[in-house]
């Protein structure tokens, strides 16, 4: 493939020369894009394992901090006169039924996914209208 120097002219060139001068060029370029979409991901992989990493020791923290202040929930209840293992109790039971809520509220939110109805209603109608296509013969163009 012959390149284009800076002092030769165009059109000195034969048609051939030009297009293997503008494939070579368009290669290049494809070459470059996907080496440069390359790094780009590359970089962004690496930030999104470390804001990964760093959720989770949040979330991990959060748990903590979460056993702690039912911890001392728990012993300010104990404090103001019951008894430390009703106080406990009291606390755990809160937490069984917060956990019941936030599962009913996760089934009432479930439900109403559709799951892209309309969407393969639409598929569907194309599939159907590709199909019927065709010469007359009543015989399906493409079958799924």
């Amino acid at each position: 493939m012959s390149e284009a120097l800076p002092g030769e002219r165009v059109e000195d060139k034969s048609v051939g020369e030009l297009v293997a001068l503008a494939s070579g060029n368009i290669s290049d370029l494809v070459r470059a894009e996907m080496t440069l979409a390359k790094m780009e991901l590359k970089s962004d992989a690496k930030k999104a394992a470390l804001s990964s990493v760093m959720l989770t020791i949040a979330a991990v923290m959060g748990g903590l901090i979460v056993i702690l202040l039912s911890i001392s929930l728990a012993l300010g209840l104990a404090e103001l006169g019951l008894w430390p293992w009703l106080a406990f109790l009291v606390v755990a039971v809160f937490y069984a039924l917060l956990a019941v809520l936030l599962m009913w509220l996760a089934k009432r939110i479930l439900k109403r996914i559709e799951g892209a109805k309309r969407t393969r209603k639409t598929l569907k109608d194309d599939f159907t209208a590709l199909r019927r296509r065709g010469d007359g013969d009543g015989k399906p163009e493409l079958t799924v």
